[in-house]
């Protein structure tokens, strides 16, 4: 495979210990008629929808419509939804890996209650939800149960064994071409062969360990546990699967048959270019990265041959992929090798309902909206609150939507006034209560709505400061800021956002001082920036494998890095699916000219 011609100095590769590489059928459904058998009850979270339900059990909305005619006007977090069974024997949707039933956990039900009731091991329950723990096994959670006895059969899986080979050293080689063959350090060479520290000869025999997979078949486990041992399943502590060199696929449109990189494929050179920061500054404190970098440009033809490459069989992390009809392809290998995979910039791929090696790092709108709802609600109870309708046919309605939905199920009263330019100012005094804050929440957040508004507010905020004039706004709003930065001050501003890098902090300032003495340039004036999310994703996946392994999802909780300009905040979406990103930031420009940040969890 050819390596690839990359838009960035090539002997930065070197530096960092990089490695570059060119590189339908729908199951039936039962539907109830009243029998609890062939239905089971889903708890619905904050940020869900009834196609992302309906994805993750296999099924149609259409179904679930059916079942549950009110939701298609709309579903509430903490309500309940009544769910077919699929049919085992009309085959398995495509994003469903096997056969399975779905349970809601009832009370009083423990692991070995189900495994007796539904004749399947413990272990084999556990197997099929991976994020099965005392914490998530309770009273309306749903869970998977095989359909298969999965652990009555004999297993073969593949595993990395370290084993010892002797080398005879040829003439004219070198300490550093050994280590180099064998992806080994000097130290871990002289601490297996003393002699070496007199010097490497010719015809020394040496001992070097090397990696190597084995096929290791696991006799049926027939054996029906006790029920104190099924359910210490589920709060058995995991010990730390330790990785010394951990070995990362990144896979990015390079797209190196352009003669000139495209505004779109300088984005991800420029993400690749702030990875390669955080493998440098991971590797001054001690951690070992070896990068892999292939080119997937357009489609699935190259990706099919990259995929067979080895750096991705032997990696601990794959990052990348750009179509979802590379995304879900990536996704399926890295679930049949037992792989990590981050989806850095998508927000729209389905694999994470029923992949579990699955992160995702861009917040999907349905998340972001019901968390920045949260946070307004949060912020905004006891205030004034103004919605500004711009009826602009760019208007926010699926934020809007949930805002409202939130509002009324706390008992927040909002008021509500269509813009009109000849009367704004008259129009937005009539609703102002002397007695509370007045938050004003334009239902657009384009630059023309925003330019709209804020000089009127303005005046308002500057005339009639008692009334304590707010805005709460959009993500977008933080690249107006060259033309509205004073305008935001001036109406102590509030803004939602999954990303935000504050250009006036000591960290953004370091990051930029950096970049540009690695690379001779200023990252793309864009939102968000690329550079900077390279090397958020890069810190904060490569420490928490450098620290907790490689199954750091058992420590998820403990992993406390400070993104530049990305939070993280991973939740699973069920116990059988992947981790999505839920971090939002509430950005305050202050009266004062300050600017915060604080992360919604």
């Amino acid at each position: 495979m050819n390596k690839i011609s990359i838009y960035v100095l090539t002997f930065l590769l070197s530096l960092t210990g990089a490695t570059a590489y060119a590189q339908n059928n729908r199951s039936q459904v039962v539907i109830s008629n009243g029998q609890d058998n062939n239905v089971f009850y889903h708890t619905i979270e904050r940020g869900q929808t009834v196609y992302a339900i309906a994805t993750m059990y296999g099924v149609t909305t259409d179904d679930i419509y059916r079942l549950n005619p009110g939701s298609k006007d709309g579903i509430k977090a903490g309500a309940t939804l009544k769910i077919p069974q699929r049919d085992l024997a009309g085959g398995s949707s495509k994003k469903q890996d096997g056969n399975y039933i779905f349970h809601t956990i009832q009370p009083k039900e423990t692991l070995y209650s189900l495994s007796i009731r539904y004749s399947v091991p413990a272990t084999a329950i556990v197997k099929a939800n991976p994020g099965l723990s005392t914490s998530t096994f309770t009273i309306g959670k749903t869970i998977r149960i095989p359909a298969t006895q999965v652990e009555d059969l004999p297993t073969t899986e593949v595993k990395t064994v370290t084993k010892e080979i002797e080398y005879t050293i040829p003439k004219k080689e070198t300490m550093y071409r050994i280590c180099r063959k064998f992806n080994i350090s000097s130290y871990e060479l002289i601490k297996r062969n003393p002699q070496l520290k007199e010097g490497v000869k010719a015809g020394m025999v040496i001992k070097i360990p090397v990696q190597t997979k084995e096929s290791v078949t696991t006799k049926p486990a027939t054996a029906v546990l006790s029920e104190r041992d099924a359910n210490a399943l589920l709060s058995e502590p995991k010990s730390i699967e330790r990785v010394n060199m951990i070995k990362v696929a990144l896979l990015l449109p390079f797209m190196t048959s352009e003669t000139k990189p495209s505004a779109e494929t300088q984005r991800f050179i420029e993400y690749y270019e702030g990875f390669l920061l955080a493998v440098d500054s991971l590797r001054n404190t001690g951690c070992s990265v070896d990068l892999s970098v292939f080119d997937t440009g357009n489609g699935t033809k190259k990706l099919k041959e990259i995929l067979k490459d080895d750096a991705l069989l032997n990696a601990n992390l794959i990052i990348g992929a750009v179509q979802n009809d590379q995304i879900s392809p990536v996704a399926e290998f890295a679930q049949k090798n037992n792989i990590k995979y981050v989806i850095p910039f998508t927000s729209k791929n389905d694999d994470v309902l029923s992949n579990a090696h699955i992160y995702q790092v861009n917040t999907p709108h349905s998340y972001l909206y019901a968390k920045a709802a949260q946070a307004g609600c949060d912020l905004f109870a006891a205030d004034n609150v103004i919605l500004l309708n711009m009826n602009d046919g760019k208007d926010k309605t699926d934020f809007i939507k949930t805002f409202k939905t939130e509002m009324k199920q706390r008992n927040i009263p909002f008021k509500e006034v269509n813009y009109n330019g000849e009367t704004l100012t008259a129009d937005i005094e009539a609703l102002l209560d002397a007695n509370k804050r007045n938050v004003i929440v334009p239902t657009s957040g384009t630059m023309d709505a925003l330019n709209k508004i804020k000089s009127p507010l303005r005046m308002l905020a500057e005339t009639k400061p008692e009334f304590g004039l707010t805005l709460f706004g959009y993500p977008e709003w933080q690249t107006y800021t060259r033309d509205c930065l004073e305008d935001f001050y001036a109406l102590n501003t509030y803004i939602y956002s999954n990303f935000y890098a504050d250009n006036l902090s000591k960290e953004v300032a370091d990051f930029y001082t950096k970049y540009k003495n690695w690379y001779s340039k200023t990252l793309i004036n864009i939102f968000p920036k690329y550079g900077i999310l390279g090397f958020d994703t890069g810190m904060f996946f490569l420490g928490a494998i450098n620290k907790y392994g490689s199954n750091f999802e058992d420590n998820l909780d403990k992993i406390n890095y400070q993104g530049v300009q990305t939070g993280f905040d991973f939740h699973r979406v069920n116990n059988w699916g992947g981790f999505i990103n839920t971090n939002i930031f509430i950005v305050h420009y202050q009266s004062d000219f300050n600017v915060t940040r604080n992360e919604v969890r």
